[in-house]
């Protein structure tokens, strides 16, 4: 018969790979471990009762060796990797591997894996590429394909697509490693982020002699950075080199190129697109129709969009949130939201709860055609529905309130909106100031400013701008300027609609060369001040006003050259002052062909033919310079050419 001292080393030997349970209840009931405390053993279930951590306490697992003979085997190191891996225990997950290098244990691959998944769940990138390269010095463990693409996924999934391009030339080709095709879905994956298409698609065509043939999450995944770097064409062609080399296309992989298509307005392709779907046996799903809808709602098609949302429900795709958002937005973006309105009654009918963002698109939308009684009743409606108005929903209400001409009730219901716990916004302080100032009653808009500041909530740029421009517009230019010199006081760096502002504010009170001073300064400062054609306008006009168009011209040469086109509202000024101002009084035409054939020499197609069009308007008709500049701007050489001959031979035949 076997003495105790054996059967208890066997015992306790059996002991670590048992259940958690059972291993709770044998600790306290054994007589040789009995001197640890119950509360030594930690156990923690789930729903279902199952045990999701180690039971074995650090205390306990240090013990056993000091028992006697027994030492603890590797698939005790094993069993604490995968369930430290797996509940994200970063720091027990170190100590064991630490104990492991220590005792000079052999750590497998699957292991490191393990810990390679914990890391990227743990978002500590660093640290699985850092254990990569202590895998063979320190583990004597020799990383395959395997190990290498976990942890290169977890560069990506980190979004450290440099660092992650960077590992991967450190690796292949020194580490013996061959690249599979996980590697190069990843690799392309990281290029396509960072706009190196060029590339992705380079290493895209040394796959197959590396005999390594792409699937159809390669393709989608060049597709999709081909799309987003405006080379439609160049993905579609992919689509059918694709079918060619016999890796059939799937939903996600015509939703990518749908999506390129109805983003660049190409609806009649993107309609081709999805026949050839259908052709190839793949149905369309509502990512397919929402992007399709999508796209009509951005060229204005409505109409053929709620056709379109009408035929989904035929073909048995159910319309989701996303459909009926991008509807209703659509419709208000056309002055249309008594549809929205409507669709958004549909849309409840048919069992889909609208969230708070359709309904501040059509509250918004209401205010701005002139619907306010019927934008309350919404509002009205949203609160007996239970729904909680949020933020954004609030600063629409108010922002209406005031574009009507109430900013007494917009006040009010800011002060609802701080009672009930949320904060003001930019947008709901700067839309209450803005009311005020509509309404003639700086005074109060200066009281709301104050308010502001008193309570600390906010000193934002937005609500110094609108402030600025609300002083100017009055007239009161020493005040704005006064507002000015605090906001950079607080160390804020004014934006393009502050620095129009004032610059507008000095031109009203006959004081271009001031503004230009201003306008001076605005040109060395960052992107967020860049002057656009607004800040032009209105020194052009100013300078003009106070004739000085020679001054202007000079400004409108500085605007070629700093990629700034002119718009109508920029020939108009001119035109007027060429007309009022000028001794004869000229009609302008030569200053406009000259002006179309600067930018036509630009390569800045869409400004030369609005100015085009203007003097056709204004019966002004163009040189025959200025219309073949536009024409060879506007259309391809070789279409003109195949024009051309169309009407040689209907002419001559």
């Amino acid at each position: 018969m076997p003495s105790t001292d054996f059967v208890s080393q066997k015992f306790s030997f059996r002991l670590i790979s048992l259940p958690c349970k059972f291993v709770h209840y044998s600790l306290r009931s054994s007589c040789w471990i009995s001197d640890f405390p119950a509360q030594n053993v930690s156990e923690s279930e789930d729903e279902n009762g199952s045990c999701v951590e180690s039971a074995i306490n650090k205390d306990i697992f240090n013990a056993p060796p000091k028992m006697g003979s027994y030492q603890l085997g590797d698939s005790t190191f094993y069993m604490l990797i995968e369930t430290y891996a797996k509940s994200g225990k970063i720091s027990s997950l170190d100590g064991v591997l630490s104990r492991m290098k220590r005792e000079c244990r052999v750590i497998r691959e699957g292991d490191f894996i393990l810990m390679f998944k914990a890391y990227r769940k743990a978002r500590l990138p660093e640290k699985a590429m850092d254990l990569f390269m202590r895998m063979v010095e320190e583990f004597d463990c020799k990383p395959t394909v395997r190990s290498f693409n976990s942890v290169l996924n977890v560069m990506i999934q980190a979004g450290l697509f440099e660092k992650g391009l960077n590992f991967y030339d450190s690796v292949i080709g020194r580490e013996n490693i061959i690249p599979n095709i996980l590697t190069f879905n990843l690799v392309i994956k990281a290029l396509c982020k960072l706009g190196k298409v060029d590339k992705a698609v380079e290493l895209f065509r040394e796959m197959p002699p590396q005999q390594c043939d792409p699937d159809v999450f390669t393709y989608h995944t060049l597709m999709d950075g081909l799309c987003k770097n405006d080379r439609i064409d160049e993905a579609v062609l992919l689509l059918d080199e694709m079918q060619i080399d016999g890796c059939s296309p799937t939903q996600m992989t015509f939703n990518v190129l749908i999506s390129g298509l109805c983003k660049k307005g190409n609806m009649a392709r993107a309609a081709k697109l999805v026949e050839n779907m259908l052709l190839k046996g793949c149905m369309p799903n509502e990512v397919t129709y929402n992007t399709l809808i999508h796209g009509l709602c951005l060229g204005g098609k409505l109409d053929k969009a709620l056709s379109l949302l009408n035929h989904m429900v035929s073909n048995k795709c159910l319309p989701n949130e996303v459909t009926y958002g991008t509807l209703v937005n659509g419709l208000v973006k056309q002055g249309r939201a008594v549809d929205g309105t409507a669709l958004l009654l549909s849309m409840e009918e048919r069992g889909f709860k609208a969230n708070v963002y359709v309904y501040s698109s059509l509250l918004s939308g209401l205010f701005k055609e002139g619907r306010p009684e019927e934008a309350m009743r919404l509002w009205k409606d949203v609160i007996g529905k239970g729904l909680s108005p949020n933020v954004v929903l609030y600063s629409v209400l108010v922002d209406g309130l005031c574009r009507v001409g109430r900013p007494n009730d917009a006040k009010e219901v800011l002060l609802e909106m701080v009672h009930k716990g949320l904060t003001p916004n930019a947008f709901t302080y700067s839309s209450l100031i803005k009311g005020y100032f509509r309404t003639g009653n700086s005074q109060e808009a200066l009281r709301a400013w104050k308010e502001i500041e008193g309570s600390n909530s906010i000193h934002n740029v937005v609500c110094y701008s609108v402030l600025i421009n609300g002083l100017c517009e009055e007239g009161k230019l020493k005040d704005a300027m006064a507002v000015w010199s605090q906001m950079l006081g607080r160390g804020l760096e004014p934006d393009t609609i502050a620095y129009s502002s004032l610059i507008h504010g000095f031109c009203k009170a006959g004081l271009p060369e001031q503004g230009l001073k201003v306008f001076n300064e605005m040109l060395f400062q960052g992107v967020e001040s860049r002057p656009d054609v607004v800040t032009y306008n209105i020194l052009f006009n100013g300078l003009c006003n106070n004739d000085k168009i020679y001054m202007a011209i000079d400004l409108l040469n500085g605007m070629l050259d700093h990629d700034c086109d002119p718009d109508v509202h920029t020939c108009d000024i001119f035109l007027r002052a060429l007309r009022d101002k000028m001794n004869p009084p000229e009609d302008g035409k030569a200053f406009l062909d000259v002006l179309v054939l600067r930018l036509c020499k630009k390569q800045r197609a869409l400004a030369a033919s609005n100015i085009l069009q203007l003097m056709l308007q204004k019966f002004l008709p163009p040189e025959a310079s200025a219309w073949k500049g536009v024409l060879e701007l506007c259309c391809k050489r070789r279409k003109i050419i195949l024009t051309l001959d169309k009407c040689r031979s209907k002419l001559f035949c």
